[in-house]
């Protein structure tokens, strides 16, 4: 390597580029030929370097060179555990395939944990590999059951991922536990090739979990999610003013905005306005601008990114910022002005985009309404109402035709809407559960939710346009094996759909023959959980679910933190400054899925034992259902009146041996021929309802 006579200044763009030309593994010694070296640069290089690793771009070997990790065929990302005791790494580098890790190559890594795993070989286009280096532990607390052996307390993890036995080297002093009893605990000592794992019990659920709240908590400890906010973001907060004349912005506080959301929501991060032209309409969605509050790199920032999402329990939410923003300076409240991200979307006759603008602006919302209220209007004609809305209702009639012609076009180019009811939880005025219900869908959430994903729509493409970093929102269309096993299943339905040779609309079609039939529902969630899981991307690659050739969430930088990033790009437009390099946002998109994936974790899981709970004093009582899910174990039921799924165990049909035949989606009794099939209708009773052991056993009754 010859000597620049130049020294570069040291960032990650220009060290990265330097092992890059090297073509070579370095060590700390060769960076003198390239980088002006005193003690402060070597301190900022070494953090460098340890950041770098960190990202899994570097790995350091055992003689204390440094290479880049690509050049030896080594991936970043994270361990996802199976029940069996292997796993998956998923890669950081999205580009990338997952690569599968059996059991005794995982090197004492956890479910969660951040790694660099070798690719050993590749088979059928499957990569498997080896463990070689935990790079960041993320898995802090344990949740499991007490274990006592030979006077010593251990822990069996509740999640059957975690395949170690903790030893519980301190507990609280009048900690009284049996055999059995459900605790939370910090882990003290990750396993290594001598030692086994060690924590300290710092939670006793005495009394188990016999109700929402301690369910909450156990949720909480057992996904490892952030109770409060850091001291540092909590006083960065209180220095924060809502000042709304800071910069030049478009004045649209004349305009009608008025947010529509559930009647239980505190955070308002959209509202609405539109205007009939004699071309069509023009749509104004503002969004609040959490960007002038959340500056890059500050301790919120790094928070709010570190949570990546707010998190939604009956009763109590996990906000992505501190309440003072998200509920306050934020939040778009009635008759209050606001700093927003406008984007102004002007529609022909037919609901088509005839343009698209985005501007700085400064709102007040008119009116707080609920999905409820306009509701009543638009559908039922509830005059009382109507009479109180009086000044807005030429607008909602707008929005309301408006909506219909964008459902209408996205239907048309092959967009799949679920229509699947969602469960929600009553909770009483103690918290308990007062019931599980349908939760309603109303075609006024369509209206709020056709505007927001046309303006998502208009700020992906305008990015793309502009060739700014941006955080894409993908969803890749499902493989042909699976297309070809739904529709093999679909088939054995009585809804009249036949097997085709074309994939075009496919999962459309199946979905609109099954509308209004008894199989509505069981089709909608067969489709919904043979789709693959939509994330978050630095390329993009499209929307299959929307069909959509480009998308992004920009709609909720409240609760969202890569509607945050959105915000930012688009505001940097003209500034000739491009905030993210593409490393650090593949870097980010990955951390960011991740959250998702553990927000959506810990809400489903908190759902299935309120559930759970919700039953313990349903023992013995019968059902109406119908059979979701067959396995080589048995079949699961999907209740009919309080969406809630169990279990039939085939050891309880104790009338036939029944024989799996997967290719048929059914069992079938070896002497009385007696079928069950996905799809059928059957009546069961409740047997075991176990909330610590997630267990929800029926029986054919």
């Amino acid at each position: 390597m010859k000597k620049n006579k130049l020294y570069l200044e040291v960032n990650e763009k220009n060290l990265l580029s330097v092992f890059k030309e090297a073509k070579r593994p370095l060590g700390m010694h060769h960076f003198n030929e390239f980088f002006a070296i005193n003690t402060k640069q070597r301190k900022a290089l070494k953090r460098l370097l340890k950041d770098l690793i960190k990202k899994g771009l570097l790995l350091k070997l055992k003689n204390n060179m440094f290479g880049i990790s690509d050049e030896m065929d080594l991936v970043t990302g994270t361990l996802w555990c199976t029940k069996s005791g292997n796993g998956f790494v998923i890669p950081n580098k999205e580009k990338m395939k997952d690569i599968f890790i059996p059991g005794q190559f995982m090197k004492k890594a956890f479910h969660g944990d951040q790694v660099i795993a070798r690719v050993e070989k590749t088979f059928r286009g499957r990569k498997e590999g080896k463990i070689i280096r935990i790079i960041k532990r993320n898995t802090h607390n344990i949740i499991g059951f007490i274990k006592l052996y030979n006077n010593k307390l251990y822990i069996t993890p509740e999640d059957t991922r975690y395949n170690y036995n903790f030893n519980v080297v301190n507990a609280p002093k009048k900690l009284k536990v049996i055999d059995g009893d459900l605790v939370a605990a910090k882990i003290t000592r990750f396993p290594d090739a001598q030692e086994q794992p060690e924590c300290d019990i710092v939670k006793h659920f005495e009394n188990g979990l016999n109700d929402v709240k301690a369910i909450t908590n156990f949720i909480e400890y057992k996904h490892n999610l952030p109770a409060r906010f850091k001291k540092l973001t909590e006083l960065e907060t209180k220095n924060l003013s809502p000042d709304t004349t800071q910069e030049k912005r478009a004045d649209l506080r004349k305009l009608k905005h008025v947010t529509i959301d559930g009647e239980l929501a505190k955070d308002f991060d959209d509202a609405v306005c539109i205007e009939k032209t004699k071309q069509g309409y023009t749509l104004f969605v503002s969004i609040a601008d959490v960007s002038s509050y959340v500056a890059i790199d500050s301790h919120l920032d790094r928070e709010a990114c570190e949570r990546g999402t707010s998190i939604y329990f009956p009763g109590k939410v996990l906000p992505m910022l501190p309440k003072a923003l998200s509920n306050g300076l934020c939040s778009i409240n009635p008759s209050e002005d606001k700093l927003a991200i406008t984007a102004k979307i002007q529609y022909d006759s037919k609901g088509n985009v005839i343009k698209s603008t985005f501007e700085k602006s400064i709102i007040k919302s008119i009116k707080r309404l609920t999905y409820r209220q306009v509701e009543e209007v638009l559908v039922r004609g509830n005059k009382e109402i109507k009479k109180e809305l009086k000044m807005l209702m030429p607008d909602l009639e707008h929005m309301a035709e408006l909506a219909l012609l964008l459902k209408g076009n996205r239907e048309n180019r092959g967009s799949l809407d679920f229509d699947l009811p969602e469960p929600e939880v009553v909770l009483d005025s103690k918290g308990g559960i007062k019931e599980i219900i349908r939760s309603q869908r109303f075609f006024s959430h369509q209206i709020i939710e056709e505007f927001m994903v046309s303006a998502n729509e208009a700020v992906a493409r305008f990015l793309r346009d502009n060739n700014l970093p941006a955080i894409y929102r993908i969803h890749e269309p499902p493989e042909r094996e699976k297309l070809r096993d739904i529709e093999t299943l679909v088939c054995t339905l009585p809804i009249g759909h036949k097997k085709t040779s074309t994939n075009d609309h496919l999962l459309q079609s199946i979905l609109q023959r099954a509308r209004g039939t008894d199989y509505e529902f069981f089709v909608n969630r067969v489709l919904l959980r043979s789709m693959k899981q939509a994330r978050y991307s630095a390329f993009n690659k499209g929307h299959f679910g929307l069909a959509s050739d480009c998308y992004l969430h920009f709609t909720s930088p409240i609760r969202r933190y890569p509607d945050l990033v959105c915000h930012r790009s688009l505001k940097s437009l003209g500034n000739n400054v491009r905030l993210y390099s593409d490393e650090d946002l593949e870097s980010v998109a990955a951390h960011l899925s991740e959250r998702e994936r553990v927000a959506m974790d810990a809400e489903r899981e908190l759902e299935d034992r309120i559930k759970i709970l919700f039953m313990k004093d349903k023992i013995g009582e019968v059902y109406q259902g119908i059979i979701s899910h067959i396995t080589a174990f048995g079949f699961f039921v999907e209740l009919s009146d309080i969406f809630i799924e169990g279990l039939i165990l085939l050891a309880d049909l104790t009338n036939d041996y029944y024989h799996f035949e997967e290719e048929k989606f059914r069992l079938i009794g070896k002497r009385t021929r007696k079928i069950y099939r996905i799809g059928d209708k059957v009546t069961i009773k409740v047997v075991v309802a176990d909330v610590a052991t997630k267990r929800l056993h029926f029986m054919p009754a």
